[in-house]
């Protein structure tokens, strides 16, 4: 079974007054009565079937006192994220097997990419998640946070970084010492000491 938070598109911290209006919403929109086509019924069924699975699991983890099953590898790195881990989330992210990599893996990923501030990759892994998963209210709304914030300030920045500044001396010192790396592999000296 998908975690069930990721099927309800809500996160695990999320209030049990908008968990349940999320499962309404959802229940609403895939009940197979709202459908006359059979084969979109059928699906509208299968969806509805995976919708209250998840809604009844969050339900009995929390009337346990669990916030979430504690088992998911997804919900383990979301706990990572939490608590500003960032390079462990991306290990345990980077552990599960390729075959095993779908929405909520690139959503995932995403997060961790814009708390690096690499946005752009943040944004591709994002747009990947809610391609693949388009009913997940999180996915479109991480994906239009961070696009949203990209028109501020002249960059894409979330808390997780520090604006960078253009044109410092250590973007200066940085780039003479590429390229005098690139002339002596060259086998020329760009900066010669006294």
């Amino acid at each position: 079974m998908k975690d069930p938070y990721t099927v309800l598109g809500v996160s695990p911290n999320v209030e049990d007054a908008e968990l349940k209006r999320a499962y309404h919403e959802l229940a609403k929109k895939y009940h197979p009565d709202s459908f006359s086509d059979p084969a979109e019924r059928e699906k509208a069924a299968e969806k509805m079937k995976e919708i209250n699975e998840a809604y009844d699991t969050v339900k009995k983890w929390r009337a346990e006192g669990k916030v979430g099953g504690g088992s998911s590898i997804y919900y383990q790195v979301r706990t990572l994220l939490n608590e500003k881990r960032i390079r462990e989330a991306d290990s345990l992210l980077e552990s599960i097997p390729y075959n095993e990599r779908g929405a909520e893996w690139c959503y995932l990923k995403g997060a961790v990419f814009a708390a690096l501030g690499r946005y752009f990759d943040a944004i591709r892994l994002l747009e990947s998640a809610v391609r693949s998963d388009p009913d997940n209210a999180e996915y479109r709304a991480a994906l239009e946070s961070l696009k949203n914030v990209g028109g501020q300030a002249g960059g894409y920045r979330t808390t997780y970084a520090q604006p960078r500044s253009h044109g410092s001396n250590c973007d200066i010192c940085t780039s003479l010492l590429c390229a005098d790396c690139c002339c002596e592999c060259m086998g020329g000296d760009l900066i010669r000491c006294c």
